[in-house]
């Protein structure tokens, strides 16, 4: 069974929240792609409706949505997720994870879509893996 650290974004106060999910919680990730939604009860927030926004395998390659499937591929890119180039018209050749979550996955980026009546921080805790952004 996979395991994924499922990464929890609260639009509304700036937080991320880091949560483990394994075992049937994680299997219902699997075959979902970028832009789905997900029940918050596989993490923790009952009530909640979670939309997929992203991720990166156990390379750190990122997904990207426009590329379909799961495999990781080689594409020439000029920006977006996975290269941010410092000059116009600047292309590089990037190894890139498609848009649909495989058991390669690692990281699950998430956003809130709709919140529930209990607010994230008694649900999930202050201490439980919040990540305030300065790490570097």
């Amino acid at each position: 069974m996979p395991d994924f650290r499922v990464v929890v974004s609260d639009t509304k106060t700036g937080k991320a929240y880091q949560i483990e999910v394994s075992g049937a919680s994680a299997s219902t990730f699997i075959g979902r792609t970028i832009g789905g939604e997900v029940d918050g009860n596989v993490v923790g927030l009952a009530g909640y409706t979670l939309k997929i926004t992203g991720g990166s395998d156990k390379g750190g390659f990122p997904m990207r949505n426009t590329l379909p499937g799961s495999m990781r591929r080689k594409l020439l890119v000029t920006g977006g997720c996975g290269f941010n180039p410092n000059d116009g018209g600047l292309r590089r050749r990037r190894s890139i994870r498609g848009s649909e979550i495989a058991g390669d996955i690692v990281q699950i980026n998430t956003t809130i879509a709709s919140y529930g009546g209990t607010p994230v921080d008694s649900l999930l805790g202050e201490d439980s893996g919040e990540d305030s952004g300065g790490e570097s």
